[in-house]
């Protein structure tokens, strides 16, 4: 059995669990627990995504570039691939995410795959909401999932104006 390294990181949002192998990381979950007893010895890997959240929450970074491994089905693993094409600052409907994989019938799945998500943030799923235009459930809560929504949008903004001077 792999040895498992586990970290915890504490975002402007909230603080989230970071979990990897030796050189992979398996899982970014929002945390609320505030016992740091599983905490191990940190590897490289969980050093490099401290750095990009942190680039992340400052607006630095649109995307993210770890080696990763998410662990799910073969059709969760097609959803979180398209989930990381979606750009910065954009939102789909899980329609759009159906329609991306190429099965249309499949929004209420990919709602589910979204649920399973390993690696909140760094595969994307607060990008997401439903095809009404409401923001829908997510692992960190609505308030989360509004509040990371907001904050691309203001930095692409933000972003916008520093190219028109």
């Amino acid at each position: 059995m792999e040895k498992r390294y586990v970290k915890y990181y504490q975002s402007p949002l909230g603080r989230m669990k970071l979990t990897s192998t030796d050189s992979v990381l398996l899982s970014v979950r929002w945390d609320d627990d505030d016992d740091d007893s599983e905490a191990t010895r940190s590897r490289p890997i969980l050093e490099q995504t401290m750095e990009q959240l942190d680039e992340y929450f400052a607006g630095e970074r649109k995307v993210f570039s770890l080696s990763i491994e998410p662990r799910g089905t073969a059709f969760q693993q097609k959803v979180w691939r398209v989930l990381r094409t979606i750009p910065y600052g954009q939102i789909w409907s899980y329609q759009d995410v159906a329609d991306a994989i190429e099965n249309p019938r499949s929004a209420r799945a990919v709602g589910r795959a979204n649920n399973k998500n390993p690696l909140v943030i760094i595969i994307p799923c607060h990008r997401v909401i439903g095809s009404n235009g409401l923001l829908t459930g997510y692992a960190g809560g609505v308030d989360t999932k509004k509040a990371l929504l907001d904050m691309e949008k203001k930095q692409l903004i933000k972003d916008l104006n520093l190219l028109q001077y």
